[in-house]
C-alpha cells in the first residue's frame, strides 16, 4: 500500500480497494459475472466500439454470451439471442419481423399465450393474425399473401401434439421470400434440425430440456442468415431483452447433462406410453412413436427421437372421471411446463382440439426422471379410482 492509498478513507478504500486476488484459476464451471455497468480503458473505445465488446450489462455479459455460442452450436445457428423466458422469446421473434400493416401464419396447435399475444398486443400494432391447420403442409402455399411477413410454425403442438411438415412449408414460404420461425421447444434443437429443414428462426424455451430443474426462466431466439439475424439483434437491443447471469449459469451447468437427461426421459416417457396405449379407458395415445399421433410419419422421416411431454384421450370417460383421474395421481404433479426432474399432469376444460367432444378428455403428461414403473404404478391407481361413475 503505497502512502496515497494510505491517505484514501475508509468509504473510498471500500469501493477501490489496493488489493485484488490472483486471476490465475482455471475451473470446469464458467464464471458467474454479474454487472449493469461496463468500465472501458479509454474513450476511444467508447467512441469505436467493436462488434464483440461488452458496452453495458443489458447487452450480455461473459456468463450470457458463452451461453447464447453454446445454444448457437448446439443448433447450428449463426447467432442466438436470450430472452427471459420462452414467451419473451416467442415474443422477440415476432416483433422483430411483424410491423403494422402485415399478414401473419399461427397454426391452431400454437402455444396457448402465443395465440394471446397474436389476438392481443399483435392485433393492437395493426398486426393480422390468420390461424392455419397445423397440417397444412405445402398447402400453406394458398394462404400466403403479398402482405404475410412471417410464418410461424409449433411441431409439436404443446398439447395436441401435431407434428407440423416444416421443410414443406419452408419450401412454400421460401418461393414467396417469406421467412419462417419455430417454436422448436419439444425438439430441444437437437431432435428436430429446424435450419436444415429451412427455418430461418428457432425458438426454444431454454427453461425446459437445458435448464432442467424447474427452478429457472429463459428462452432463445437463434438464427440463420444475414436478415434473420440482423432483424433479431435490432429488436432484442431496442426492446432491453436481457437475462440474469446467475440463470444463465444455472443453464450452462445444465447443458452438461442435457444430453442424457433427454435420452433418459425420452426412453422413459415411450414405456409409460406404451403401457398407456394397452389400456381400455385411453382411446388415443398423442405420442410421435404411437399412430394416433398427427404428423407420426412426418415424426419419423425428420426427427432423430422424442421427448418428455405426450398426451392421452379418455374417450369413453366424462370429465368429471378425467379430472378424478388427475386429481387422484401422486408422483404426477398437477402443472404447467415440462422437461424438469418431476412428473406433471395438465388437462384442459375448454380445449376444443382435436375434437370439441375430446378435448375435454385430453391429459397431457410430462414423464419425469422417476421410475417409469413407479410413474406407471401411479397412473394405474388413479385410473382404477377415476374408472366408477
Amino acid at each position: 500500500m503505497t502512502g496515497r492509498d494510505k491517505e484514501k478513507r475508509r468509504a473510498t478504500r471500500l469501493i477501490h480497494p489496493t488489493d485484488y486476488a490472483s486471476g490465475d484459476f482455471s475451473s470446469l464451471a464458467v464464471p458467474t459475472y454479474r454487472g449493469s455497468t461496463t468500465v472501458f480503458p479509454s474513450m476511444s473505445a467508447v467512441d469505436r466500439p467493436t462488434e464483440d465488446q461488452y458496452r453495458y450489462g443489458i447487452y450480455g455479459t461473459p456468463t450470457a454470451r458463452e451461453l447464447a455460442l453454446r445454444i448457437a452450436a448446439i443448433e447450428g445457428a449463426d447467432q442466438t439471442i436470450l430472452a427471459p423466458s420462452g414467451l419473451a422469446a416467442v415474443s422477440l421473434a415476432l416483433l422483430a419481423f411483424c410491423k403494422s400493416g402485415g399478414h401473419l401464419l399461427v397454426p391452431a396447435s400454437a402455444y396457448g399465450p402465443t395465440r394471446e399475444l397474436a389476438d392481443g398486443l399483435l392485433k393492437d400494432l395493426g398486426i393480422e393474425t390468420e390461424i392455419y391447420d397445423p397440417m397444412a403442409g405445402s398447402e400453406i402455399a394458398n394462404l400466403i399473401r403479398e402482405d404475410t411477413q412471417l410464418i410461424w410454425c409449433e411441431s409439436p403442438g404443446s398439447i395436441t401434439m401435431e407434428f407440423q411438415d416444416v421443410a414443406a412449408i419452408c419450401a412454400a414460404a421460401k418461393a414467396r421470400k417469406v421467412p419462417v420461425a419455430i417454436d422448436n421447444t419439444y425438439g430441444a434443437g437437437v431432435l428436430f434440425d429446424a435450419f436444415a429443414a429451412g427455418v430461418d428462426v428457432s425458438v426454444q424455451a431454454l427453461t425446459k430440456y437445458q435448464g432442467g430443474h424447474s427452478d429457472l426462466l429463459m428462452g432463445s431466439v437463434s438464427t440463420q442468415g444475414e436478415d434473420a439475424s440482423r432483424r433479431v439483434k435490432r429488436a432484442a437491443d431496442q426492446l432491453g431483452m436481457s437475462v440474469s447471469p446467475d440463470d444463465c449459469s444455472l443453464v450452462l451447468r445444465g447443458l452438461k447433462t442435457f444430453d442424457l437427461r433427454l435420452r433418459h426421459l425420452g426412453e422413459s416417457a415411450r414405456t409409460v406410453a406404451d403401457w398407456l396405449a394397452t389400456q381400455d379407458a385411453v382411446s388415443a395415445v398423442l405420442h410421435p412413436a404411437h399412430r394416433d399421433c398427427p404428423g407420426h410419419d412426418l415424426w419419423k422421416r425428420d426427427w432423430s427421437g422424442s421427448a418428455s411431454l405426450f398426451s392421452i384421450i379418455f374417450g369413453r370417460w366424462n370429465r368429471d372421471q378425467v379430472v378424478r383421474f388427475v386429481e387422484a395421481l401422486e408422483l404426477f404433479k398437477i402443472g404447467y411446463s415440462w422437461g424438469g426432474a418431476n412428473s406433471l399432469v395438465m388437462t384442459y376444460h375448454g380445449l376444443r382440439r382435436p375434437t370439441p367432444e375430446t378435448g375435454p378428455l385430453l391429459v397431457r403428461l410430462n414423464v419425469g426422471l422417476e421410475d417409469p414403473q413407479d410413474l406407471i404404478d401411479d397412473l394405474e391407481q388413479a385410473m382404477a379410482k377415476a374408472a366408477t361413475r
